[in-house]
């Protein structure tokens, strides 16, 4: 497997450049971008000349390389040595109380024959994350790994952006399908962050907005921990996620943050649904907490037999509420993978409302929040 990140910070870059990435003859390409770049017809007409395998979506930061960047594009283009392939598949997402029923009917256009894994890019904005992921799961073969995540718009959360091979749109969602016996994934999830508080009971939900906590409005609660972060909502809430703790107040490894407020009924708007029968603490995260978690993403990865210091291609998704924290710093996460993957790795990614992954190579997938995700693809020659 070849693969390639290059990064352009305007679009005549990346045509100066579109004829170099023909000959390459990409078995596909994947665009993370500024919001900006996908409001440009010529955007999409230039990738799908570079390759008709192409999907994109908006993002909160661009990653390419062990560098982390704005206002830019970062493409990764990838070839097969092997008789592997990839097949686009996109649908469209009507509002979020569809989102089930759009991961259902996603699902039901990808070919199972073959299948070795799927990544999936999604709006970020007006979508139930884990009802959209659920759907994909109930009709995809048990051992297929997903991985991606929801796009971004700088911390906005106003409107992203997803690109298929047939165009752009804010309502898009599209995957790339893998195929071939050749192709190995391995995934890794971590955040870092800390709970503080109590655990206080989910006693009103419906889906992903979030009514009550301990018979309380629950926007009420947040807003009394926050104190004058609450001014800021709902931007000030990637900085206080929620841990969810199972019935028996157990750590789940699944975080939820905070994408809207409704302050009529006095709720939360959350990335994912919680039930009524979890828990909910407050987060909170150092900079040096966070790229600790990054830290034990890859290194799960690195320290499994067999040895994965090998030619790869590593696509990371990470959260903008991280990047937030970590400010300057934000690199720093990223050096701390390129650091623990040695061989020709090529390393690309993008900042995110929400990340897709298993967590460390197991089958089933979640959507997590304010977490560093790693999916590292591998071609057996």
């Amino acid at each position: 497997m070849l693969s390639k990140t290059l990064f352009f910070t305007s679009l005549e870059e990346l045509q100066s450049e579109s004829e170099a990435l023909r000959a390459f003859s990409p078995s596909f390409v994947i665009a993370f971008a500024s919001p900006t770049f996908f409001l440009i017809p010529s955007f999409h007409n230039t990738l799908t000349e570079i390759c008709h395998n192409c999907i994109g979506c908006s993002t909160a930061g661009e990653i390419s390389g062990n560098r982390v960047f704005e206002n830019g594009i970062t493409l990764v283009a990838v070839r097969f040595r092997s008789i592997a392939q990839v097949k686009i598949y996109h649908t469209r997402l009507q509002d979020m109380n569809s989102s089930f029923s759009t991961g259902q009917s996603l699902a039901d256009d990808i070919d199972n024959e073959g299948l070795r894994g799927v990544y999936l890019l999604a709006p970020g904005v007006d979508v139930n994350g884990s009802a959209l992921l659920e759907g994909l799961t109930t009709k995809l073969p048990e051992n297929i790994g997903i991985s991606g995540g929801l796009a971004g718009d700088y911390g906005a959360f106003e409107q992203t952006y997803v690109l298929h091979p047939e165009g752009v749109d804010s309502r898009s969602v599209a995957a790339i399908a893998f195929y071939g016996e050749s192709l190995s994934f391995d995934y890794s999830a971590h955040g870092g962050w800390r709970s503080f508080g109590p655990a206080r009971a989910v006693t009103s939900a419906t889906a992903n907005q979030l009514f009550e906590l301990d018979g309380r409005p629950a926007l009420d609660i947040y807003k009394e921990y926050l104190g004058e972060y609450a001014n800021d909502l709902p931007a000030s809430g990637l900085l206080f996620p929620f841990e969810v703790l199972n019935e028996e107040g157990q750590p789940t490894q699944v975080i939820r943050t905070i994408l809207g407020i409704d302050e009529s009924s006095k709720s939360l708007i959350l990335a994912g649904e919680v039930q009524q029968s979890h828990y909910l603490r407050l987060m909170h995260a150092s900079t040096d907490d966070l790229i600790d978690g990054a830290h034990r993403a890859i290194n799960g990865i690195t320290h499994s037999p067999p040895n994965y210091h090998a030619d790869c291609l590593a696509l990371v998704t990470s959260c903008v509420g991280r990047k937030l924290v970590m400010g300057d710093r934000v690199e720093e996460e990223i050096e701390e993978i390129d650091r623990q993957l040695t061989g020709q790795v090529c390393i690309a990614g993008f900042y995110s409302y929400g990340e897709i992954s298993p967590l460390l190579n197991k089958a089933q997938c979640e959507l997590h929040n304010q977490t560093l995700t790693i999916m590292l693809l591998r071609e057996a020659t």
